[in-house]
């Protein structure tokens, strides 16, 4: 027994990976061309663990309206749209036309491309063009952290009661504890305003880089 998570070696993250969900193929190949083709940007992919995790939340939830901020190659937004049911939506956004014409041909494949709208601009403007009553069930956030706060802002009154909004990246590999950039900061004061913030009940959780699960009231 532990009162705590225990650290993943690679090869207990390994047998974890295979002991879950395992990717299938147009998982794998997604993740193994964001890695050749974007290198330097492949750690933004969520890790294999958290896309599983997202497809059986999503099924969990009953989720038929959902949103994603910061869509990259896909991989988040392919493992959500497969936990939807016939008729459910996910509207992306994304800034970046290069990143998210991946992301299109990997939903295609797998067929859940009818499934999601992909609007790109900067999120903290396209997400006032959703509509203003509680109507989406979920949404997950993955994109710049320092716009964190204005997407929370944007999403919390959006949320149906019940709904329930993610948030990745809130350890930032531990630098929250004693922040070292921008980035860091952001995420630290970000912590704090979701954990004062009256609207919802959070818990976080030690999943890949830190997930904070925020249930709206």
């Amino acid at each position: 027994m532990t009162t705590k998570s225990i650290p993943l070696t690679d090869e207990l993250h390994a047998y974890l990976v295979a002991h879950g969900a395992p990717p299938d193929e147009i998982i794998q190949d997604l993740a193994e061309e964001t890695r050749s083709v974007l290198p330097e940007h492949a750690s933004m992919q969520v890790a294999p663990e958290q896309a599983a995790f997202l497809t059986f939340l999503t099924r969990l939830l009953d989720v038929r309206q959902a949103v994603e901020v910061g869509t990259f190659t896909g991989l988040s937004s392919l493992a959500i749209a497969r936990g939807l049911p016939d008729g459910g939506k996910l509207t992306c956004f994304d800034v970046s036309e290069e990143f998210t014409g991946i992301a299109r041909r990997y939903w295609a494949r797998a067929g859940v491309q009818d499934r999601i709208d992909l609007r790109t601009g900067p999120a903290g403007e396209t997400l006032r063009e959703l509509p203003h009553e509680r109507h989406l069930d979920f949404a997950f956030i993955d994109a710049d952290k320092t716009g964190y706060p204005v997407y929370w802002a944007e999403l919390v009154p959006r949320m149906r009661p019940g709904g329930v909004i993610a948030v990745d990246n809130v350890l930032r590999g531990g630098r929250v504890l004693a922040p070292q950039n921008e980035g860091d900061r952001a995420i630290a004061a970000f912590n704090d305003e979701v954990l004062a913030d009256v609207r919802v009940d959070p818990v976080m959780l030690p999943i890949a880089d830190g997930l904070t699960l925020a249930r709206v009231r």
